[in-house]
């Protein structure tokens, strides 16, 4: 039975890797916080499955007590501060942690566990203000938040370390991935969720930022599947993980009111406190690497992924109005 460690398994990719590699008859094993304001509940329903255990990507000495107690085949990096807007607010922390963590686990590994096999969660906000469309692995990076720039060092950092001690690390560069499971800070869910509310009377408006950008949104069920991918394969490589097709925030917002009988522009108001100080206008990404490498193909639509959030935060918001309970809000993981 090999064993994967995935940090972040508190997070919407690490609730589904988790089931993912369990199907798979892994030993899972997942790296949490003992300081985390995250909830297990994304991971309830598998919790007497995995293995939960403390760790930090701040504390070097907590990464190599991972690594020798449990002796892994695989390491899914997912931890990170992972929300935009609090980068610009916590760029110190972001980096400590989204940027430097990648470097103590990989200095583990190095040092302890040279053979096993290293996932490392890159993301399309490397790419930034593009120098071209769409994005491929070759794309000049030009990141425009600190989570950005995080990222990127993560990314080259997880290249640095392969080529330079020859360890089988691979960067997955993935494009914006939704779900139910989804932060309700992040736009799509903070969308679906408040969609809900405005249906069953709750509240009349929404407040959002800029509704022009565009992005490549897929299922996040979906792109766990090609982090495992990635690390079956002979020799260790990044790639983009992507739909290749680009959708408004604005095409998005219609979507979700619209699966619901209701039009955005009678609810939907400018906040002026959300537009960010440095805008990302574009990404949309080329995963034709990773299609041809293993096969790897998004198997849930656009429109049917923005629906079946809506459909679980209907669901979701009746519940929460029978209980009096409020939606839990993790940030960070």
């Amino acid at each position: 039975m090999p064993t994967a460690v995935i940090t972040g398994i508190t997070g919407q990719d690490g609730s589904y890797l988790a089931e993912f590699l369990l199907e798979r008859d892994y030993r899972v094993v997942g790296m949490v916080r003992r300081t985390s304001s995250d909830p297990l509940e994304r991971i309830a329903h598998v919790l007497e499955d995995v293995e939960i255990v403390p760790g930090d990507l701040h504390d070097q000495w907590s990464l190599i007590d991972l690594l020798q107690t449990y002796q892994p085949d695989e390491v899914y990096n997912l931890g990170a501060q992972s929300y935009v807007p609090t980068s610009w607010n916590q760029p110190v922390l972001t980096a400590e942690v989204t940027a430097l963590g990648v470097t103590r686990m990989l200095e583990a590994i190095r040092t302890f566990r040279p053979d096993l096999r290293f996932y490392q969660a890159s993301s399309s906000e490397i790419f930034g203000k593009v120098r071209e469309v769409p994005q491929s692995e070759t794309t000049p990076l030009h990141p425009r938040s600190p989570y950005g720039v995080a990222k990127a060092y993560g990314h080259w950092i997880t290249v640095n370390y392969r080529e330079s001690y020859d360890l089988f690390a691979c960067s997955g560069i993935l494009f914006n991935h939704e779900s139910p499971r989804r932060g309700l800070e992040f736009v799509t869910r903070k969308v679906s969720y408040n969609v809900a509310r405005i249906k069953q009377g709750l509240q009349e408006n929404l407040g959002l930022g800029n509704l022009d950008p565009s992005r490549d949104w897929g299922f996040a069920g979906d792109y766990v599947e090609a982090m495992w991918q990635m690390l079956q394969q002979d020799e260790p490589d990044d790639y983009v993980i992507a739909t290749g097709n680009t959708h408004s925030v604005r095409e998005m917002v219609g979507i979700a009111f619209g699966h619901v009988g209701l039009d955005y522009r009678d609810h939907v108001k400018t906040d002026e406190t959300m537009l960010r100080p440095a805008e990302v206008d574009h990404l949309v990404g080329d995963p034709s690497k990773a299609r041809e490498a293993f096969g790897w193909e998004p198997q849930v639509g656009f429109r049917e992924l923005i629906e079946m959030m809506v459909d679980a935060d209907m669901e979701l918001v009746e519940r929460e109005t029978k209980s009096g309970v409020p939606a839990s809000r993790p940030a960070y993981g």
